[in-house]
């Protein structure tokens, strides 16, 4: 009789242990997919608002480099507070005029060129900011799902570890088993209460890290986007030339290009032109007053200016060409990554998991009817429960590569595209 209640005790925990395995998320409540995790994300991310900010800030100096040196007003009063025929102002000389800076060299056109690579790169920028958004909170919803789903198997076997415990209950009052079975279930029961407790605040934490992204509460998760396992398939190495990385190496080295136009153009001195109009009080006449300013470049000839825009140019060229090499080894890195992670979590969520779930049926069969002692229902639900924590990681990380695999391996924007 004790026999044949101990096997029902346990037969209902593997019952419900199954439903809360399998059931779906209730249909009344959304669940939240990654794609509109990441269309929230967008909507509500300061990051974002600070690269349009950018390009604005990009667009407007456009603008000023493209404006011409404004004119300057020039009045000047000659001999006056003097002795003899320069007292007051009888023999003053007053001139009223107009100064206009000529730029040469180019200067306009050079600091417009410098302009335009500085927006392309803030336009550039907007797409990096949204491509690392992306990532995180790509990272930030795999780890709540994941939270998740150990929260669900910390909590099924609190209830293996409560029936494990009367089954032991049961079979010490029969007298078929020891006091000290009773007490080892009771502290199996104990630890997995402890490991819920945990697991059920990590999930509250991932899942508040992924609200403060999306601008609001999760809710329920694509939990079968996270179970699913990538494909086997023929991986295709693309080339970094045009990822963003790439992208953002030439769009510096256009910057540089354009300061060593810049500075070259200013090695060549402006003009400035006046024209002004001259009252002479001693002879109650009036003339006209032209005249012709250039700096002369004795000191500071410019030189120095090019040397340093022309090394910048270097750097940014050899910056460049690293910047390729570090993207061609992230990226068959991270390919190897993503593909041992998938193929990790393809063992793990199906030979490995299979065979320690069918070794705790038999573990929890031969308990029940005598066959097996305590310490091997005990070791085959552990390796149950370290089996499935293994398979959630395994997804995690595979889901993890390979949002950095296409992080790393997204193209950069054309001209015609709109930075979103």
């Amino acid at each position: 009789m004790h026999r044949i209640i101990a096997a029902v005790l346990v037969a209902g925990a593997c019952a419900s242990t199954l439903q809360a395995q399998t059931s779906p998320p209730s249909p009344t409540e959304p669940v939240l997919t990654l794609a509109r995790a990441l269309e929230r994300a967008g909507a509500s991310s300061p990051a974002q608002e600070a690269a349009a900010a950018g390009i604005r800030a990009a667009e407007a100096q456009r603008r000023v480099a493209g404006l011409r040196p404004n004119p300057s007003i020039v009045a000047e009063t000659e001999n006056v507070a003097g002795t003899g025929i320069y007292r007051g102002l009888r023999s003053s000389e007053t001139t009223v005029g107009l100064a206009l800076p000529i730029e040469l060299g180019g200067k306009r056109g050079a600091r417009a060129a410098v302009a335009d690579a500085q927006t392309a790169r803030a336009t550039l920028e907007a797409a990096i900011v949204l491509a690392d958004l992306r990532l995180r909170v790509t990272h930030a919803y795999v780890e709540a799902a994941a939270a998740r789903r150990r929260a669900a198997v910390a909590r099924e076997q609190v209830g293996i570890a409560g029936e494990a415990l009367r089954a032991a209950r049961v079979r010490v009052q029969a007298g078929r088993a020891s006091p000290l079975e009773e007490q080892r279930a009771d502290v199996a029961r104990i630890a997995a209460e402890g490991a819920a407790e945990r697991a059920d605040r990590t999930a509250t934490v991932s899942a508040g890290n992924l609200a403060r992204l999306i601008g609001g509460d999760p809710g329920a998760l694509d939990l079968a986007w996270f179970d699913r396992v990538a494909g086997m398939g023929p991986e295709v190495v693309p080339a970094p030339d045009g990822t963003l990385a790439a992208a953002a190496a030439r769009a510096d080295l256009a910057t540089a290009g354009a300061q060593v136009r810049l500075a070259r153009s200013q090695r060549v001195p402006d003009v400035t032109l006046s024209a002004s109009a001259r009252r002479l009080e001693q002879t109650n006449d009036n003339a006209a007053v032209f005249g012709v300013s250039i700096p002369l470049p004795l000191f500071n000839s410019g030189r120095a200016s090019v040397d340093l825009a022309t090394a910048q140019r270097q750097q940014a060229d050899a910056q460049r060409r690293l910047v390729l090499l570090d993207a061609a080894q992230a990226i068959a890195d991270a390919q190897v990554e993503a593909a041992n992670a998938a193929t990790t979590a393809r063992n793990a969520t199906g030979p490995a998991l299979a065979a320690a779930r069918e070794a705790a049926r038999i573990a929890r069969i031969g308990y029940r009817e005598g066959k097996f002692g305590q310490l091997d229902l005990l070791d085959a639900e552990r390796t149950l429960s370290q089996t499935r924590q293994a398979a959630i990681d395994a997804l995690a990380a595979q889901h993890d590569a390979q949002a950095r695999l296409e992080r790393l391996t997204t193209p950069a924007p054309t001209a015609q595209e709109d930075i979103r």
